[in-house]
């Protein structure tokens, strides 16, 4: 028996007091520098993550933010000025997240079934690695009422409060920076 299940076994308690059990990112995930041949797998992964997550905005909202997943030469002309760090498996990408000089996180998004993961972190992590090797002396983000709480795990505080309209759609957002 191996100390895996002999942990397991002594720690079983009856299923009235077992709590849920915590999804964790498997260590087959890769994480790698994003190259262009996956921008429109990001557009798609973005409109997933926008419409098919638990969040705080009505699908209205979520239409304006994003009617369909972007792709093309604007997307590609758009990702192009960005470090991109892309978690994936399978050849599937579960998240990814951007940098810039000057310390702006633009895109930070995770897949449904990735989220809570700690994916967030780890991809975060290699972020704020990045920007400190550039010399950047703090990141700053645009977050959505959904990325949020994850930022705020990460050390964020939020200066102030925003609301963009795009169409006749208002969503609120906040920004965030974090002093490296």
């Amino acid at each position: 028996m191996t100390d895996k299940i002999k942990r397991a076994t002594s720690a079983r308690k009856s299923p009235s007091d077992q709590q849920p059990r915590k999804f964790t990112m498997p260590e087959s995930v890769t994480i790698r520098l994003a190259a262009t041949s996956d921008h429109e797998a990001l557009g798609q992964l973005m409109y997933d993550a926008v419409h098919l997550a638990p969040g705080h905005y009505s699908e209205d909202q979520r239409q304006a933010w994003m009617p369909e997943p972007r792709s093309g030469p604007e997307w590609d002309e758009r990702l192009s000025s960005k470090t991109i760090v892309i978690a994936e498996q399978n050849d599937i990408p579960l998240g990814f997240m951007t940098i810039e000089p000057g310390g702006y996180i633009d895109f930070a998004y995770i897949r449904r079934e990735a989220q809570g993961s700690g994916l967030f972190r780890r991809l975060y992590n290699i972020v704020e690695t990045t920007a400190k090797d550039w010399g950047e002396l703090a990141l700053w983000v645009h977050a959505s009422l959904m990325a949020q709480p994850a930022f705020t795990a990460m050390g964020f505080a939020v200066d102030y409060h925003e609301t963009v309209e795009i169409g006749d759609q208002a969503l609120n957002r906040a920004r965030m920076t974090k002093p490296l």
